[in-house]
């Protein structure tokens, strides 16, 4: 090694930055290990299993399209709102009243951390979604199942699957 050549390097970022994009990775990794997308027909069935079948009224079609334009069936979706609340899971129930996240003052109706919902056996996302649909509104909960389900023909989107 020659005298005087060698120099410490220096990070080309603040240490600051780095450690919030290395938990940014992290968090990324961690979520989708237990990431599921569903197909239509596998979250038919499994949704038939739990019992949504015309749980209030609604019919299996009706929690298809739901999940569909709520998350894209996938159950790792988490959605930041800009009043810092968030919609979790396959159904995007959000932190405001449904779920418990970081702010200990919201009412946490379901009774279950909003990382509950992300859980690809989806148990704790049907209970929550059950609570939910007992309210007056039903699925009209979800502006999403307002805007893109009630009153259209959904039989598409169990067409096909062997229910």
């Amino acid at each position: 090694m020659e005298g005087g050549s060698w120099a410490p390097r220096r990070w080309s970022c603040l240490p600051g930055i780095t450690l919030l994009a290395l938990a940014s990775l992290l968090s990324c990794l961690l979520t989708s290990g237990q990431a599921k997308v569903y197909s239509r027909c596998e979250l038919a069935r499994v949704l038939q299993d739990f019992g949504l079948d015309g749980f209030r009224g609604y019919s299996l079609a009706d929690w298809v399209c739901l999940a569909y334009f709520a998350s894209g069936f996938n159950t790792a979706a988490v959605d930041h709102e800009a009043d810092g609340s968030t919609n979790n899971g396959i159904f995007q129930i959000n932190s405001r009243k449904w779920c418990k996240n970081l702010n200990p003052n919201v009412p946490n109706m379901c009774q279950m951390y909003c990382s509950d919902l992300l859980n690809p056996n989806l148990k704790d996302t049907v209970i929550c979604a059950m609570k939910i649909t007992q309210d007056p509104q039903g699925l009209g909960t979800w502006e999403v199942w307002r805007h893109h389900c009630q009153g259209k023909d959904l039989s598409d989107w169990v067409d096909g699957c062997e229910l």
